[in-house]
């Protein structure tokens, strides 16, 4: 390993057009090298100014977030999972600040979406020269999330899914941990879009989804965009193992629609209430549980650096976030 991971010897990397670089990196995730050739090609491909910290858990990540923003940072790798970047994202959002991921996580559904691949190298390069697109994110209950939010049968899973399994199969140790372990019991629920009511009856999950491929790498919202402005809403009346092996079977083949057992919608705020506290999730990350959710779309909340199709081969200088061509505005 070296720093030539991004340097042509005949043609070295150019200086990057930006000061202070910080990388929050969860120390127990992999990508390529690992974090030794991170550093090396950082340093490589010119990057002066290098803020580091590694933290053993993303939910001490916050905090070194604020500690790079206080000392000037420009640009912010985050390297690790979903559960890292939602960490992460939630810190950043409204900083103008762009993030760039580094996917060192088991499922990655956020870089999955935007085309980030899980290659250190071409996600290295993204970073510094790819497009600043402006993104949305949802917030629910006070915290952001950048893929999708869930209450129900969609809590319960992910704090039920055994974390070995879950490495190892991906969204197949969803769908078994859900057939197994949870039931899937109907609450009455009654939710409000954009202060209309949508639903009034009994229900076992209710999702949000900010990008089309959600938790476990199930197809969900064919519509979704992270640039929309708005969020697609969900809910589910299945109840029991028959019920969610038809609904899951569905989601898995991108045919949520055609489920008897599923409603989805799209609206900007949106306000759940629950006959009894449910398990809520950000992300894949489980949190408490809840009577009541308060959720909306926070559009153009997050600067992420993403490929740029229309990138000459050669690197070009970084621009700032408020200089990108082609960074998305939100409709409406």
């Amino acid at each position: 390993m070296s720093a030539s991971v991004l340097v042509d010897p005949d043609r070295p990397a150019p200086a990057v057009a930006v000061g202070a670089v910080a990388v929050v990196a969860h120390r127990k995730k992999n990508l390529g090298g690992g974090l030794d050739e991170l550093r090396a090609a950082l340093v490589g491909a010119g990057v002066e100014h290098l803020l580091w910290y590694e933290v053993p858990k993303s939910r001490k990540a916050p905090k070194k977030v604020r500690k790079a923003l206080d000392k000037g940072a420009e640009l912010v790798f985050v390297w690790g999972g979903d559960g890292m970047v939602q960490r992460c994202a939630d810190t950043l959002a409204g900083s103008r600040v762009p993030m760039a991921i580094l996917p060192a996580g088991t499922a990655n559904l956020f870089a999955t979406n935007l085309g980030i691949p899980e290659d250190l190298r071409e996600a290295v390069r993204i970073g510094l020269h790819g497009q600043r697109r402006r993104l949305d994110l949802g917030k629910l209950n006070g915290e952001h999330f950048a893929v999708m939010a869930g209450a129900g049968f969609d809590g319960d899973l992910i704090r039920e899914a055994d974390r070995e399994m879950k490495g190892r199969l991906g969204r197949l140790a969803y769908v078994w941990t859900g057939l197994r372990h949870v039931r899937g019991e109907l609450t009455r629920t009654r939710i409000t879009v954009d202060g209309a009511l949508w639903f009034d009856g009994e229900a076992s999950c209710v999702l949000f989804g900010n990008v089309g491929t959600i938790t476990g790498g199930i197809p969900a919202f064919d519509d979704a965009r992270p640039d929309s402005g708005s969020l697609e809403i969900g809910v589910s009346t299945a109840s029991g193992a028959v019920d969610w092996a038809r609904t899951l079977g569905k989601m898995a083949t991108g045919r949520s629609d055609d489920s008897k057992f599923v409603r989805i919608t799209r609206g900007r705020k949106v306000k759940v209430r629950f006959a009894d506290p449910k398990t809520y999730e950000l992300d894949g990350g489980a949190r408490s549980t809840a009577r009541k959710l308060k959720v909306r779309a926070v559009p153009a909340a997050l600067t992420v650096c993403c490929p740029d199709r229309d990138a000459e081969e050669a690197p070009v200088a970084v621009p700032g976030a408020d200089e990108c061509e082609g960074s998305a505005s939100p409709r409406g």
